[in-house]
This record gives C-alpha cells, sequence and structure tokens, in this order.
C-alpha cells in the first residue's frame, strides 16, 4: 500500500500549529493526505494549513480548541464528523512552566493530565475503532524521555509522558492484529520555538540563528517517525537519547531519579545558575 492509501483519506495532527506537529503535519500533507490541524491559536494555525494547503495540493481543515479544556473531544467530533480519518498524531502538550508541583495551582497539573492523558484516550477510542474496522490506519502518540524517571519541575508532565508510553504500547498490543500500526515515539531534546520560549525565560540565551547544541531538530523527529511507523510499539529518536535511556534501564530507580535531576539542571537551568549572586 502506498502511505495515502494506508493511512488516508485524512490524518489528524493535534498540536499542529508550530515545531513539530506543523512539520508532521506539512510531510503528511507531503504524502498526498488531507489534514485536520489541530491547535490553541486559530490565526497561526489558519495560516500554516492555508501554507500547506498552497504547497502541496491537498485539503486542510485548522481545528482550533484548547485540548485542556473538559469539552475538547467534543470539539473535535463535530469539526471531524463525516471525515474519513486514517492516521492520529498527537503531539501536543509541551511543558511551558518548568516549576515544582507547589509552585502552581492544581489546576495547571490538572490540565496537563487532561490534555496529555485524557485527550488522547478519547481520541484513540473515537478514532481507532473505525481504522480498526477498515483493517487500516495509524496512530502517533508523542512520549518523552521525561517519562523514563521522575524529575524535579516536571512532575505532572512526566508522569503524563509515561502513561502515554504504556499506552501507546498497549494499543499497539491490541490494534497492531487488526492493521493498525501504533507508534509511542518517544522525543528528547528538540529544537522548537516551545523549548527555545521556555529556556529564554529560565535565563539560557539561543542564538535565534542556530540550532540548539544535542537537540533535534523537527525534521529530524518526523523523518524518523515516519520511517519507523510500522516499528511499534516504542521508538526513541535520536542515538544519545537512545543510548541514555538504555543506560537509564540498568540503574536503580532512584539511581535513575537522580541522574533525571542532574540533566534536568544541565539543560533547562545552566545559565541562570551560572549568573546567580
Amino acid at each position: 500500500m502506498s502511505f495515502a492509501s494506508r493511512y488516508g483519506p485524512w490524518a489528524l495532527v493535534a498540536g499542529a500549529s508550530e515545531g513539530v506537529g506543523s512539520a508532521f503535519a506539512r510531510a503528511i500533507a507531503e504524502r498526498g493526505v488531507n489534514v485536520v490541524l489541530i491547535a490553541r491559536r486559530k490565526q497561526v494555525l489558519d495560516e500554516v494549513a492555508a501554507a500547506i494547503r498552497r504547497d502541496t495540493g491537498v485539503e486542510t481543515r485548522s481545528v482550533a480548541v484548547d485540548l485542556a479544556r473538559p469539552d475538547a473531544m467534543a470539539a473535535v467530533d463535530d469539526e471531524t464528523a463525516g471525515l474519513e480519518v486514517g492516521l492520529l498524531v498527537y503531539c501536543a502538550g509541551a511543558d511551558p512552566n518548568y516549576r515544582p508541583f507547589l509552585a502552581g495551582p492544581v489546576d495547571a497539573a490538572l490540565a496537563m493530565v487532561q490534555r496529555n492523558c485524557v485527550v488522547p484516550v478519547q481520541m484513540c477510542h473515537h478514532f481507532a475503532g473505525p481504522m480498526a474496522a477498515r483493517g487500516r490506519g495509524g496512530i502517533v502518540l508523542f512520549g518523552s524521555a521525561a517519562g523514563f524517571a521522575g524529575a524535579p519541575n516536571l512532575a505532572a508532565y512526566g508522569a503524563s509522558k509515561a502513561f502515554d508510553m504504556v499506552f501507546a504500547e498497549a494499543l499497539w498490543a491490541e490494534l497492531s492484529p487488526q492493521g493498525v500500526d501504533v507508534l509511542g515515539l518517544i522525543l528528547g531534546e528538540t529544537d522548537t520555538p516551545a523549548l527555545r520560549r521556555l529556556r529564554e525565560r529560565l535565563g539560557r540565551r539561543d542564538d535565534p540563528g542556530a540550532a540548539i547544541a544535542g537537540a533535534a531538530t523537527a525534521d529530524e523527529v518526523v523523518g524518523e517517525a515516519l520511517e519507523n511507523l510500522t516499528n511499534g510499539p516504542t521508538w526513541i529518536v535520536g542515538e544519545r537519547v537512545r543510548a541514555a535511556m538504555k543506560f537509564l534501564g540498568g540503574l536503580s530507580r532512584g539511581d535513575a531519579v537522580r541522574l533525571m535531576m542532574r540533566a534536568s539542571a544541565s539543560t533547562m537551568e545552566g545559565d541562570a545558575k551560572k549568573e546567580a549572586p
């Protein structure tokens, strides 16, 4: 089967306004599949959808919805009624805060759980049934290296990504015999606008014209995802992250958490700590 025959005629990409989500939506469109783009910011989303439509000739549909809201799935259902969705890509859910669990309101953590756990479950249940009935389709759920062990300032985020990884693996076990490819895609540090905004807020000074050292690019993430879409249940992006996760798996849970603490501080807090009085 061609890509479009296996995963078309429509794909849905959640988190498609920028970064990896936008790159994923474009790569899917370049393979001849129409794309529903979902994100919170309507104007930005409309611009991305229009550019993809202009450059590839496929149909696009932008759906502006806050996936942290309890009614998010109902809105998605309304906007996709009548579409045959053969590929679901859920890459929304980055942590914009990086702060201790008790430093913010509990509603911020609950919104993270809603966006990263509840809505993916709802979307997979809604779209996977018709895929299984057709005997073809695909699901990509984005996880994170933060889900392999606990780390400070990432409590709800890391826990939600651990959920996503195990959920994707379980769906793969159930759905792959029915012709539906499921991939849990595990990302390490990825050079996206969201990461740059967070690092700037934390005092990191990244050159706008240069790549973030050690970080994967959005195109690299998408390339590995599409290349390994049939190689589920889980794919870790990047040799560096794969090696780190292999090493992490050989440690005790306490040592793994201590290693994540050091890695997190080095990645996110380095410049701020150096400049502290």
